[in-house]
């Protein structure tokens, strides 16, 4: 069963919640892949993963790093899977059609961008219409906290919240 996970950006940016959420897959020894659009993008999200707080940083790697295979979290502009990740991070608007190998899809997406919006509206139809797929949308209260507003596809009653 793959979980879809929707992050509404609103209150907070993706370079704000995405540490978050790489910190949390590496706690619980997920292997992850993360994925933007650019090469330029892929470079500036490396340099906050090494920089995102004072007294640590969260182990990945690149294309330009090598060594895929022992890297807990790649970063890709591509589609690759290179460390043979279960769970995706799509920021920035990037795209990425197969479920396939994945436990968890994670769709980070701008609140006041409209065209982001749209992609991932879209993004739900496409992922609940899917056996086995169970997607919940989540966004932040007035105080930043994750609230989950919405859970669709199969399983959904049985979820636990995050």
């Amino acid at each position: 069963m793959t979980e879809a996970l929707f992050y509404h950006l609103e209150r907070a940016r993706a370079e704000d919640v995405l540490p978050q959420l790489v910190q949390r897959s590496l706690e619980r020894g997920w292997r992850a892949v993360v994925q933007s659009v650019s090469e330029e993008r892929v470079e500036e999200l490396s340099r906050l993963l090494w920089t995102w707080a004072d007294d640590e940083f969260l182990a990945h790697g690149t294309a330009a790093d090598g060594n895929a295979g022992l890297q807990p979290v790649w970063l890709t502009a591509g589609s690759d899977t290179p460390n043979a990740a279960t769970v995706r991070i799509l920021v920035d608007g990037a795209q990425h059609d197969s479920l396939d190998g994945l436990d968890r899809l994670v769709i980070m997406f701008d609140g006041a961008d409209e065209a982001a919006v749209s992609a991932a509206r879209q993004k739900w139809k496409q992922v609940t219409a899917v056996d086995g797929v169970t997607a919940t949308y989540w966004q932040q209260d007035e105080r930043g906290r994750w609230v989950k507003k919405a859970t669709a596809g199969e399983g959904a009653a049985s979820k636990d919240e995050q």
